[in-house]
Formats: structure tokens, sequence, C-alpha cells
């Protein structure tokens, strides 16, 4: 019986694991665009609101994270870097963050002994299991928040590019219409109100109010964000600002560039997710076989 049910729940897993992976829009790189272009045009509804960007960050967890800060950067440490980068690119502080990873590893400090209370009492288990359970519980809690973090960062800033790339279509536009290089940097980014292109026009903007360059306040968000594109861009338009026709084809070729770039990662992530409903179906395969093949070998075995 043990086995039937074993092999029952193989399959089950397969079965849920096929139905994970199942892609329910066409296969084609188009489509993966134009369906990323409808997430982008759905965002514009929250765009503005920066509130809700960080509506999980309630006063009393940016405080306990604020004290943790000041704490932990009265000893020298930092948070690192990378995380620092997720957390620009997700529009978030350094204090609500470690205010979640402090509430996250909490609740994993509790769950396991809460869960595991009735076999403490009532099966006479061992005090020490449920301590070892308790301390592995905290840290996973505190792993799961910056592995979220970075999940929700990678693919954030992949919608980024995107944008990045259709924004160096617009500002090369601009350019072929008579305007210049700061002009049009900017009125490239008032054609839309996505969360990218707000990300862009403020930029600028502050960097009109600051008394610097447009691209050197883009390097400076490709530095935060730690997006390379941005970078490079920077730099190029440091180099080319003032001879407009160099500027135009070099834009142009980086859009087209970041393009390719964009649609190999879309076909590597498919063929990814083929291998993933691969895989599922071997399971599958794997627990039906078992629960054919086991009446003849219960019968044999005589189990």
């Amino acid at each position: 019986m043990t086995t039937v049910l074993l092999a029952g729940a193989l399959a089950g897993v397969g079965v849920l694991l096929l139905i994970a992976q199942l892609d329910r829009t066409p296969g084609t790189a188009a489509a993966e665009l134009a369906r990323r272009d409808a997430a982008l045009r759905r965002t514009h509804v929250t765009a503005g609101l920066n509130a809700s960007q960080r509506g999980d960050e309630s006063v009393r967890t940016r405080r306990l994270g604020a004290t943790l800060h000041a704490w932990l950067d009265n000893r020298g440490l930092r948070v690192p870097g990378t995380v620092r980068r997720d957390l620009a690119v997700m529009d978030r502080t350094v204090e609500a963050h470690l205010g979640m990873s402090v509430l996250a590893g909490v609740a994993g400090l509790f769950a396991p002994s809460i869960m595991l209370a009735p076999a403490i009492f009532g099966f006479g288990l061992s005090p020490a299991v449920p301590l070892w359970l308790a301390l592995l519980g905290a840290l996973g809690g505190i792993a799961l928040t910056t592995a979220q973090l970075m999940t929700q960062a990678a693919e954030r800033r992949r919608d980024f590019r995107h944008v990045v790339g259709a924004y160096l279509d617009l500002v090369a536009m601009n350019l072929a219409g008579g305007r210049g290089v700061p002009e049009a940097l900017g009125t490239a980014a008032s054609l839309s109100d996505g969360w990218g292109m707000v990300r862009l026009r403020d930029t600028i903007q502050n960097a009109r109010l600051q008394g610097i360059t447009p691209w050197a306040a883009l390097g400076d968000l490709g530095d935060e964000m730690g997006l390379e594109e941005l970078r490079d861009l920077a730099a190029a338009l440091a180099l080319v600002a003032e001879d407009g026709a160099k500027v135009r084809d070099s834009l142009t070729a980086r859009a087209a560039s970041m393009r390719q770039r964009e649609l190999a990662d879309i076909e590597s992530r498919a063929e990814q997710q083929s291998q993933s409903m691969l895989i599922a179906q071997l399971l599958l395969c794997l627990g039906f076989l078992v629960f054919l093949i086991y009446p003849a070998i219960s019968q044999i075995l005589g189990v």
C-alpha cells in the first residue's frame, strides 16, 4: 500500500510540474514581446503612486529596519551592494528590506515549534530537534526575503531593458527631427507613463535641477540599478554628444543590439521551460509505470 501511495504521489508531482510549466501564450518571440508590452501598459495605472510601490512598508517595519540599519552601521557592517541595487530597481528602502527580513526570520523561528508542538508533548520528541529547526527556519525566512527580492528585481530589470530599447529609438527619432541631445532625451521620456519611462523622466528632470548633464544622470541611474546598458549609453553620449548624426546612428545601433539580446534571452528562457516540462512528463510517466508494475511485483515478492 505504501508503494502505491508513493507512486501516486510521484505521478501527482509530475502532473503539478507539468501544469505549472504550461505556457498559455504562443511560443514566438514576437508574442512574448507583445505580452510584455501589455504588462507594461497595465503598470501605468500605478506608475505615479510611489506609495503603492512601497505599500508593504508599514511604519513599524520601517522603524524596525531603521534601528537595525543604524546598529549595523555603528559596527561597520553594510548591506551588500547587490542587495542595494536590487532595492533600487524595486524602489524600496534598505530599512524596509531589513524590517521585512527580521519579521520573516521571526516567523520562521516560531513556525517549526508551533507545527511540532503535538509531537513534542504527545510523542516525547527531543526538544533539541525543534530548536535546530527553529534556527534553520529563522535563517530560511531571512534568506527567502532576499531571494524573493532578487527574483523580482531580475524580472523588473528585464522589463526596464525593454523600455530602454524603445527609449533609444524614440531619442533617435527626436534627433532626426532636429532636436538637440538634451532636449531629445527629455522629450522621448515624456511620451509614456510606464514605470520605466517615469524613472527615466525623473532622472533627466533631476539632472536639470542639479546642473549636470542628462547622460551623466543616466550613468548614475545605471550604477544605482546595476544596468550595464545605461552605463554604456551614458559613456557613448558623453563622447559624441556634440555630433547629432553620430549620436543618432549610435542610438539606433544600440537599440537594435538590445532587441537582439532580448530575443535571445526570451528564446533561452523558453528552452528552459521546455526542459522543465520534459522533466515533469518523465516524472508522470515514471509514476504511471510504477503504478502498473506494482501488482506484478507484489505477487512475485509476496508482499
